[in-house]
C-alpha cells in the first residue's frame, strides 16, 4: 500500500466511524481539497477494495472499511498520554478499594465512564501456581484438614476422613516433608514428582512415604483452582450474559502477551456470529501476589480506538500499581 492509499484508507474509517454509513468517495475529495479528484479517489478505493480493506454492501453505495482496514488504521495510531496527576487520581481511587474483588468490580465501572464501551476487570489466578506451604490438622472421626497456601496468596481447604487415622506426629511429618521438598514449585509439577516417588518400589518400605500415599490419594495438592474473579460493567447494551464465558476465553488470550501491551482483537465473529461486529481492546496487567489480571473494553467496531486504548493503557496501569 502506497502512502497516499494508506492516508485514504485510514480518513475512511474515521469518517465511518463517525457516522456508521457507507463512505463515498465525493465526501474523501472534498477532505483533500481538490489535491485529488473523485476519480482518483475512487480508483484508490476500488484498488482498495481488490486487496480486501474496502467492502461495498450495495452497488450504488459507499464502501464499509473491513477488519483488515481497522487493523491497519490502529497501527498507525499514537496513544494519548494522561496526565501523571489524574493517573494518580486513578490509582488512589482503585487503591482505596480493600479487595481484589472490589477493585476488579470498581475498575470496570470507570471503564465505562471513561469509553462508554463495556467495562471489563478480571483478576486470573495461575493455572498450577506455585506451593508456599501445606498444613495439615486432625480432626475428631479419622478426619484431616488439608490446607495448601500457594504464592499467589490462594488459599484451599479440603477435609478428608481416613479410614485409618493419622497421629498428629505422622501429620507434622508429612506436612514437613512436603513443605522442605517442594515449596517453590509449581502443584502440577509437585503432583508429577511426587506420584513418580510414590510409585517407586521403595516407597513400599517407607513408613513416611506409605503414609503419605493415604493423603494423596484424597486429593493432596490436587484442589481446584479459584475461578477468575470477572466483573462486566454496560454488558446488557450488546449481548447476552451467557456470552461471559466467551468473552473470558478471550480475555485469556491477552495474557499471552508482555504485561503492559496493549491488545486489540477487531471482529469477534469466530467467538460467535452475534458478535461479529464487536472489539475487545485489552491489556495484561501482572500483580505483585502473582495473579493475572486483564483490563479491557468491549465495544462496536466502529469505536473510538485512540481513546479507548489510552483509556485501557491508562486504567491498567493504575490497577497494577494501587
Amino acid at each position: 500500500m502506497t502512502p497516499r492509499s494508506r492516508e485514504i484508507l485510514h480518513e475512511i474509517v474515521e469518517a465511518y466511524i463517525a457516522k456508521g454509513e457507507p463512505v463515498a468517495s465525493r465526501s474523501i475529495a472534498r477532505r483533500w481539497h481538490d489535491n485529488l479528484s473523485a476519480a482518483s479517489i475512487r480508483n484508490t478505493m476500488a484498488d482498495l477494495a481488490d486487496e480486501g480493506f474496502l467492502s461495498q454492501p450495495h452497488t450504488s453505495a459507499g464502501r464499509v472499511p473491513t477488519e483488515k482496514a481497522f487493523r491497519s488504521y490502529i497501527e498507525s495510531l499514537t496513544l494519548r498520554k494522561m496526565a501523571v496527576v489524574e493517573i494518580e487520581r486513578l490509582r488512589a481511587e482503585i487503591g482505596s478499594r480493600d479487595t481484589v474483588e472490589a477493585r476488579v468490580e470498581h475498575t470496570s465501572r470507570m471503564l465505562v465512564q471513561m469509553t462508554h464501551g463495556v467495562g471489563i476487570a478480571a483478576a486470573i489466578p495461575k493455572a498450577s501456581p506455585a506451593l508456599d506451604q501445606i498444613e495439615l490438622v486432625g480432626l475428631p472421626g479419622g478426619r484431616v484438614l488439608m490446607v495448601v497456601v500457594t504464592q499467589d496468596q490462594q488459599v484451599r481447604n479440603r477435609i478428608v476422613t481416613l479410614d485409618e487415622p493419622l497421629t498428629t506426629e505422622e501429620l507434622i511429618s508429612i506436612r514437613n516433608y512436603i513443605n522442605r521438598n517442594f515449596s517453590g514449585k509449581m502443584l502440577e509439577e509437585i503432583r508429577r514428582e511426587l506420584a513418580a516417588r510414590l510409585d517407586h518400589a521403595a516407597a513400599a518400605y517407607d513408613a513416611l512415604l506409605k503414609k503419605l500415599t493415604v493423603l494423596y490419594s484424597k486429593g493432596l495438592l490436587d484442589l481446584a483452582s479459584q475461578p477468575p474473579e470477572v466483573h462486566m460493567e454496560g454488558a446488557s447494551n450488546l449481548f447476552a450474559v451467557e456470552q461471559k464465558k466467551r468473552i473470558l476465553d478471550l480475555l485469556d488470550r491477552f495474557l499471552e502477551q508482555p504485561a503492559g501491551a496493549i491488545g486489540v482483537q477487531v471482529g469477534l465473529g469466530e467467538v460467535h456470529p452475534s458478535m461479529g461486529q464487536l472489539s475487545l481492546i485489552g491489556v495484561p496487567v501482572a500483580l505483585p501476589n502473582g495473579i493475572s489480571a486483564v483490563i479491557a473494553v468491549l465495544g462496536p467496531m466502529r469505536m473510538n480506538y485512540g481513546r479507548v486504548m489510552s483509556a485501557v493503557q491508562h486504567v491498567g496501569q493504575a490497577f497494577q500499581t494501587a
